[in-house]
């Protein structure tokens, strides 16, 4: 029986990867950091250190310092809080009204380390997330890809892997689900191929949250039977 839903919080609650990804570009930019646009999306879920890290060795061949970090992802952040238009995902309230529906409890598992997030969220969607049962980059060592974040979203529910299901739009949020154990199910609001969500993993896969909020009880039940399939 799925007792809890774990939400990544980026491209699935709040239309935000583009912004997300102008900011990377034009901090790194600034620095003379080689990436091409569609790493961002591939880096989704990762803390603002590990991308940092891997933006360093792409271009230079080692890890950035503690304070190229501190530096430049300050101005990511102000780029983002400067361009970002705040927009709730289309179907998002949908997709949580569907959850609550089906009594289930609904957490927030995001690596963004933003110190507003909770108002905000409390704000969008209200009577769907308690403080206590968000995580984020500040409550774990270790960011997605690895399965920290999801297990500590378990923790935080209360629930077994096998009572719970995980909805992720990024392959590296997919990847730290599957590795948790949890069903997820991928929505794939970016730029990407089907293929690298499924590939990941994912046992379900949508291509808008309004889709996924007209099959979110039957995802349910397919969930707790281990279905796969492609809609």
């Amino acid at each position: 029986m799925i007792k809890a839903a774990l939400f990544d919080m980026d491209g699935v609650l709040y239309n935000s990867m583009p912004f997300h990804v102008r900011a990377w570009s034009e901090a790194s930019d600034k620095y003379n950091l080689r990436y091409e646009p569609e790493d961002f999306y591939m880096y989704e879920g990762r803390t603002g250190d590990s991308t940092l890290d891997l933006l360093f060795n792409h271009t230079l061949g080692r890890d950035a310092t503690e304070d190229e970090k501190r530096n430049i992802y300050r101005e990511k952040v102000a780029i983002f809080d400067e361009i970002n238009n705040g927009e709730v995902m289309p179907g998002a309230t949908e997709v949580l009204q569907r959850a609550k529906a089906c009594g289930l409890d609904t957490l927030v598992v995001t690596g963004s380390g933003q110190h507003t997030l909770i108002d905000k969220l409390n704000k969008d969607f209200p009577g769907c997330f308690l403080r206590e049962k968000i995580v984020t980059a500040f409550d774990v060592q270790y960011g997605k890809p690895h399965p920290e974040p999801y297990l500590m979203g378990l923790e935080k529910a209360g629930v077994q892997a096998h009572e719970a299901v995980v909805i992720e739009n990024a392959p590296l949020g997919v990847r730290s689900a599957v590795a948790a154990g949890i069903f997820t199910i991928a929505v794939n609001t970016g730029p990407l191929p089907d293929k690298v969500l499924l590939d990941e993993g994912a046992g379900l896969l949508f291509h808008d949250m309004h889709a996924l909020a007209q099959g979110f009880a039957s995802s349910i039940r397919k969930a707790a039977g281990g279905y796969s399939k492609l809609f």
